[in-house]
């Protein structure tokens, strides 16, 4: 189901984003890195390192709450420039209620085989279609 989620989303098929490995409140994506997703200075775009924190929170936010959700709310700091081949996200809903999860995400460059951390995002991630008219 995860991959189909993911296959329906434009913007992913369009960047390239690969489901790694899905649990109930737990993802892991990857999205590997070409020229079109580098800065000028040959770091992955802060765009495409924020994009995939936001996929992987909602992901983990809508398994932990078994419903369709809608990112609310998130945050991410760029702790080290992205370079490498490869961008993996790794996240995890951390307090699940009935109507929002809070998640947390860790954002990992790959070189040459060696991961390292690049960017720390959290966020809330709200059930579809609340507050809808």
């Amino acid at each position: 189901m995860g991959r189909e989620v993911l296959a329906q989303q434009p913007f992913s098929r369009l960047l390239g984003a690969e489901l790694a490995a899905l649990a109930p409140g737990q993802v892991e994506l990857h999205l590997p890195l070409r020229e079109e997703l580098m800065q000028q200075n040959g770091f992955a775009h802060g765009g495409a390192v924020s994009y995939l924190a936001d996929n992987a929170l909602t992901y983990a936010g809508g398994t932990a709450m078994g419903v369709p959700v809608l990112t609310s709310e998130f945050k991410i700091n760029y702790v080290r420039p992205a370079v490498g081949e490869r961008l993996i996200a790794r996240a995890e809903a951390q307090a699940v209620s009935r109507t929002q999860a809070v998640c947390r995400c860790e954002v990992f460059a790959v070189r040459g085989g060696t991961e390292k951390l690049c960017a720390l995002a959290q966020g809330t991630i709200v059930r579809a279609g609340l507050g809808d008219d």
